[in-house]
C-alpha cells in the first residue's frame, strides 16, 4: 500500500467505521444484520455492482460471529 492509499484510507475510515466493525457484541452484530439486509438488497444477485465485494465482507462478518455465538439448532 502506498502513503497516498493510507492517507486515503485514514481519511475515510473514520466515518466507514461507525457501520462496519469485527461483531463483539448483540448490538453490533444486530446492527451489521441489518445493514447486510439493505445491502443485499440494492446489490441483489449483480456480482459486478460496486458494493458486491462490501455485501461479502459484511456476510463473513455476520457469518463468523453466528459461528462463534449462536448455538446450532438440534
Amino acid at each position: 500500500m502506498s502513503a497516498a492509499q493510507l492517507e486515503t484510507l485514514t481519511r475515510n475510515w473514520t466515518p466507514i467505521s461507525t457501520l462496519i466493525c469485527v461483531p463483539r457484541t448483540e448490538a453490533d452484530y444486530t446492527r451489521l444484520v441489518a445493514l447486510l439486509d439493505e445491502v443485499t438488497d440494492e446489490v441483489g444477485e449483480d456480482e459486478s455492482h460496486p458494493l458486491a465485494s462490501f455485501m461479502d465482507v459484511l456476510g463473513t462478518l455476520v457469518e463468523d460471529y453466528e459461528t462463534e455465538r449462536v448455538p446450532e439448532l438440534a
